[in-house]
């Protein structure tokens, strides 16, 4: 191993340890469950803001998005990036004061513990139904962010991919066990800083091998459609393309599954106080916004990097994942203190797969521990019992998934943005009628909870299926969220109106 290797290691290792390090120091704040799942609510607006953000991106802000914009064009890239900024906005306008809000008031920690209470369900049908669609979703999703993780240390070390792939999720798994959502929301935040730096310094060191911004635009600019927002072009057969009404709100439709993603939701009902909100929307957004124009600059610097033979040419987008990684290794090349900055940047893709994995697995943990065993089998557990049983949880969960990713070809990346989907369709829309449409009830509720998510899966695997190539085939996140919606006002309008006690909290909120 040469030493410029081993400075990338160290700076890498020095990080995970940085990582378990805050997991420790947080491990004796969790007295009870609100501690360990929500941090007591006690997070400041910037942690609130960039933990939610950092947990949001994953491996795709550094990975995937880089690469659409490398080897599609502005378009699909462009789009997709709106798309989510405008969903991150509206997410943080409408919904997070009135959800920090709602559940301080009903006194729930957890998003299926909340359309219990909200909605007076003391069968707890929608707390057990929610919790096993995070569950479901969750597991294959952590799996993914766990094998992206062994991906990296394999490539980059010539380790084994199992053993690496341990290594990463082992170091997750402590800092959560220990520090639960303290450690995740302030690893997060760490972890969001790393990724902008990394970020930034791709960006200068890639222009500047490319010969200057210029000579970057001049290369794509011979491309036909290469920055038309409304054309594309895919590199790989130097075909342009045609980007239209349908393509583009499908696209956009990305931003919907904000409304109802846990992880992100969570930090929204964990914040101090909801007035900093505003302070915490801000710095989210902007964060958004820069975070994601930088990858699709690193995606068009990159076309000029393997054009002129300074990295791998790539077949196709997702070989182009690699992109940053391979600028971090160009870099590491120039000597000892470059290898360190190209540590930093490798912690970076560390870290945007990390701040995710953590985030579900926490998530995931409390669907089992609080909301089926404690609440759906009504198992009682003293506070000291229910803080070990959802440090139990992480590490079951987190089994499950390594055994889902033990295999380095696994379908289950797939499964990635139809977790989105599934997360978008089958929650978003409870979220926002919980939270806005007094009418409500808990029929309504359940019967959107599962037409969107069934939804998502009729229309991805049949009629995007039957019908490839014509105006159906769409994301499935937009029909599946407006099924839901409809579903929800017409079962609601149809079956007994919520009680005078639901109506009379519900009021009391609005009313704040």
């Amino acid at each position: 191993m040469t030493s410029t290797l081993i400075a990338v290691l160290v700076t890498i290792l020095v990080y995970l340890a940085f990582m378990i390090g805050i997991g420790i120091a947080f491990s004796r704040k969790n007295k009870k469950t609100d501690d360990f799942y929500l941090g007591g609510r006690r997070l400041g607006p910037l942690v609130t803001a960039l933990s939610a953000e950092a947990s949001d991106m994953s491996g795709w802000l550094l990975m995937g998005l880089p690469a659409v914009a490398l080897m599609c064009g502005l378009a699909e890239a462009a789009w997709t990036a709106i798309g989510l900024a405008v969903g991150t906005y509206l997410n943080w306008l409408f919904v997070a004061k009135k959800l920090r809000v709602y559940t301080h008031r009903i006194d729930a920690f957890t998003l299926p513990d909340f359309f219990g209470k909200r909605f007076g369900d003391n069968k707890r049908i929608l707390t057990t139904i929610a919790a096993v669609i995070i569950v479901v979703f969750f597991i294959p999703y952590t799996a993914s962010g766990f094998a992206a993780c062994g991906k990296l240390f394999s490539t980059l070390f010539g380790m084994e991919y199992m053993q690496a792939m341990l290594l990463s999720a082992a170091v997750i798994v402590v800092y959560c066990t220990l520090g639960g959502f303290l450690a995740a929301s302030t690893t997060d935040f760490v972890q969001s800083i790393i990724m902008t730096v990394a970020l930034f310094v791709v960006v200068g060191f890639g222009a500047a091998c490319a010969n200057g911004f210029d000579s970057v635009f001049a290369n794509v600019a011979q491309l036909d459609g290469y920055l038309n927002l409304f054309e594309g072009h895919n590199v790989a057969t130097g075909e342009t393309g045609s980007y239209g009404v349908l393509p583009i709100a499908s696209t956009l439709a990305w931003g919907l599954g904000y409304f109802g993603m846990p992880h992100i939701l969570l930090r929204f009902m964990a914040i101090e106080d909801e007035k900093k909100l505003k302070l915490s929307r801000r710095v989210a957004t902007v964060w958004v916004v820069i975070s994601m124009g930088v990858a699709i600059l690193i995606g068009v610097i990159g076309y000029s990097l393997m054009k002129g033979g300074i990295i791998p040419t790539y077949a196709d987008a997702s070989a182009a994942e690699t992109v940053i990684v391979d600028i971090a290794r160009l870099l590491s090349n120039l000597g000892i203190f470059p290898a360190l900055v190209a540590g930093i940047i490798l912690a970076g893709i560390l870290a945007s797969t990390m701040s995710t994995a953590d985030s579900q697995l926490l998530a995931a943990a409390s669907s089992i521990s609080q909301n089926l065993v404690r609440e759906t089998f009504r198992i009682k557990l003293s506070e000291k019992a229910s803080v070990w049983l959802a440090r139990i949880s992480v590490i079951l969960i987190s089994v499950v998934a390594v055994i889902l990713a033990s295999d380095p070809g696994s379908s289950v990346f797939k499964i990635v943005s139809f977790a989105w989907a599934g997360f978008g369709a089958a929650f978003g829309p409870v979220v926002l009628f919980a939270l806005f449409w007094r009418r409500t009830n808990k029929w309504g509720a359940l019967c959107g909870m599962i037409s969107g998510g069934a939804m998502v899966f009729v229309w991805k695997f049949l009629i995007r299926t039957s019908f490839a190539g014509t105006w159906l085939d769409i994301y499935e996140l937009l029909p599946a969220f407006l099924v839901a919606c409809i579903v929800i006002v017409a079962v609601s309008l149809l079956t007994k109106k919520p009680s005078d006690e639901v109506t009379a909290v519900f009021d009391e909120v609005g009313a704040k």
